[in-house]
């Protein structure tokens, strides 16, 4: 698919910081590393969907203010048609996120690009201009002052001194740059594809800050239809929590409650546990209702070893962490033996 619109010559992401210069610090993590990691995904999901785009900086390096714009002017050119993404993490006791447009551009892109974040559940603080002290007519920021034609964007995706703001970034800074992306797309009248990730899972782990009203409205349902499939009586989450997005009447992982029916003979059947059955389902009951969908959990499976099996090769099979096979088997140590079953939930 070619999205090569004259309307968007390009993208241009610059990873702030560098080098000797490592930016802001808190919580044991360095700006400069923050933004390399959030601007390489970035870099690599434009690309994805054929936008021509480009990275100031792909290592830890140093890269002054004269030499960082020069760079960025490099392959598109100072255009009006070039989108500048300069990647930062704030500091100063603050939270939430920030996004500051160029005194020539109206604040379209920079509203959207807040507004994603926000949908995100990121706390969304502001989006603004600032003038340069000395010269109001013009921007603060190099990056801005320095690429006169671009259309430049300087995103604060949180406070790396915040110890709430620097979880939520280490854990969702890929949901945070699809924000970004989304917003951009958007704005040129371009069409934006999540990641085959994303389009693919019908469940969703809660993260820090998650409610049910945020993770409804994300996904395009209702709350009570999200409470419905997982069997929530409340409105209380947990982090790491597995909630179901879709609601499939033909799936054969379902089991609908009849009349006459227990929590005990439904596991019996199934050759599974009640207490498996009420964890999946999140029942805080043994009451049932008729008509009521369970899923069934999955069958253990047994493996066998082979020559040449470790833990980590049998583990690494079956998605799962070698901390957690050893739990599942009662092992002690890393040793396993030829014709050893092994217990694999």
């Amino acid at each position: 698919m070619d999205y090569l619109d004259r309307s968007l010559k390009g993208v241009v992401i610059d990873p702030g910081h560098g080098g000797v210069d490592s930016g802001a610090s808190g919580n044991g993590l360095l700006e400069k590393n923050l933004t390399l990691m959030i601007s390489k995904y970035m870099y690599d999901r434009f690309k994805e969907l054929g936008v021509p785009v480009m990275l100031t900086r792909d290592k830890d390096e140093d890269l002054p203010p004269s030499k960082r714009t020069s760079v960025a002017l490099s392959k598109f050119g100072n255009s009006k048609d070039v989108i500048l993404l300069s990647n930062h993490i704030n500091a100063g006791g603050g939270e939430g996120a920030e996004v500051i447009y160029s005194l020539r551009n109206k604040d379209t892109l920079a509203a959207s690009i807040l507004n994603n974040l926000v949908a995100k559940n990121q706390i969304g603080r502001k989006f603004y201009q600032r003038r340069l002290p000395s010269n109001s007519s013009k921007d603060y920021y190099f990056i801005m002052r320095d690429t006169p034609n671009t259309e430049s964007l300087i995103i604060e995706y949180g406070f790396i001194d915040n110890k709430r703001d620097a979880d939520r970034i280490q854990n969702n800074y890929k949901e945070y740059v699809e924000a970004v992306i989304k917003a951009v797309m958007e704005y040129k009248g371009l069409k934006y594809v999540p990641p085959k990730e994303e389009q693919k899972s019908d469940v969703y782990i809660v993260k820090l800050g998650d409610t049910l009203w945020t993770i409804a409205k994300n996904n395009g349902i209702t709350v009570q239809k999200l409470k419905e499939i997982n069997n929530l009586s409340s409105n209380l989450l947990k982090v790491g929590q597995t909630l179901k997005l879709k609601d499939d009447e033909l799936s054969d992982e379902y089991y609908i409650v009849k009349s006459g029916d227990n929590l005990w003979n439904i596991a019996k059947k199934y050759n599974t546990t009640v207490q498996d059955i009420k964890t999946i389902n999140n029942l805080k009951t043994d009451v049932l209702k008729v008509g009521q969908k369970l899923i069934i959990p999955p069958e253990e499976t047994i493996y066998i070893v082979k020559v040449g099996d470790t833990l980590y090769s049998i583990a690494n099979k079956y998605n799962i962490t070698v901390q957690k096979l050893k739990e599942i088997n009662n092992l002690n140590s890393n040793l396993i033996n030829v014709g050893q079953k092994l217990l694999i939930k």
